[in-house]
């Protein structure tokens, strides 16, 4: 039973299966060649932190129970912007926003990454509040112009507002919309089983409609710059696009991402975000 607040438009078992061959998330078939870059302005548009026609870095307009103890530093160190992160993609970062997942690679085709939390205190400073989490994201690493298919995670700024899952809802103060259409079966790039990868996940708003429970398919920019791009469960290897966090980690992030703090991902290879 869906219990999300939005507008869903759900897909079937079958529409979702499709679906995943064009989303970011975990696929069960071998790595196919990278499909043609689409529009640097469809990139654009679809929230990536560049302007259309720009090299990669510059910035564009904003867009339980029984679980391990927080991760919450125990002495955190306030700093004036979120560290890693430059003052290129920093200036971007939406005005309210003072919550944001920083998600980091060490370069631009690596397949693990660093992902951190951090919130904006009263006096305007950038303070770790949970992290850092071990992640996975795309089999080929990042990409400032993401295309379905293509393996890599998109590079950029994007809102995070909608979240559901197989599991009730651990806590979330995002909508949350509960469904079986989450399950999923079969083996990731590594052999790695899938089962439960969708038990929880987070959508990030590229190529989405907000608002929405994350199973709806509408794609605005067009399939072809691929979609369905989660923060879910990690299943142990590289993902289609997304990026996967260890299950307790997850569900401390859904507990912690507060709708009134307006949060974002930052996400991308090192290098770059850091310009």
């Amino acid at each position: 039973m869906s219990v999300h607040k939005g507008a869903p438009a759900l897909l079937s078992a079958g529409t979702l299966c499709a679906a995943l061959l064009l989303s970011g998330c975990a696929n069960t078939a071998p790595p196919a060649p990278a499909a043609p870059a689409g529009t640097a302005a469809a990139a654009a548009s679809a929230g990536d932190s560049r302007p259309a026609g720009a090299p990669p870095g510059a910035a564009r307009g904003a867009g339980g129970p029984g679980e391990p103890a927080s991760s919450i530093a125990s002495a955190p160190v306030p700093t004036p912007g979120l560290p890693g992160v430059g003052p290129a993609t920093q200036a971007f970062v939406p005005d309210g926003t003072t919550q944001a997942l920083v998600v980091t690679g060490a370069d631009s085709d690596d397949d693990t990454s660093t992902a951190t939390l951090y919130e904006k205190d009263p006096g305007g400073q950038w303070i770790e509040s949970a992290g850092p989490w071990p992640a996975h994201n795309a089999l080929r690493g990042w990409t400032a112009d993401h295309t379905a298919g293509d393996l890599r995670s998109p590079i950029g700024v994007f809102r995070l507002g909608d979240a559901g899952g197989r599991l009730p809802d651990p806590g979330s103060r995002l909508p949350y919309d509960q469904d079986d259409e989450f399950a999923i079966s079969g083996t990731g790039f590594a052999g790695e089983p899938l089962e439960g990868s969708f038990d929880h996940v987070v959508a990030i708003d590229y190529n989405r409609v907000p608002g929405r429970t994350p199973l709806d398919k509408e794609r605005p920019l067009g399939a072809e710059k691929g979609g369905g791009v989660w923060i879910h469960v990690d299943h142990g290897g590289p993902t289609h696009a997304c990026i996967a966090l260890e299950r307790a980690s997850l569900r401390e992030l859904i507990r912690a991402l507060d709708p009134a703090k307006e949060p974002v991902i930052v996400m991308g290879p090192a290098p770059e975000l850091a310009r």
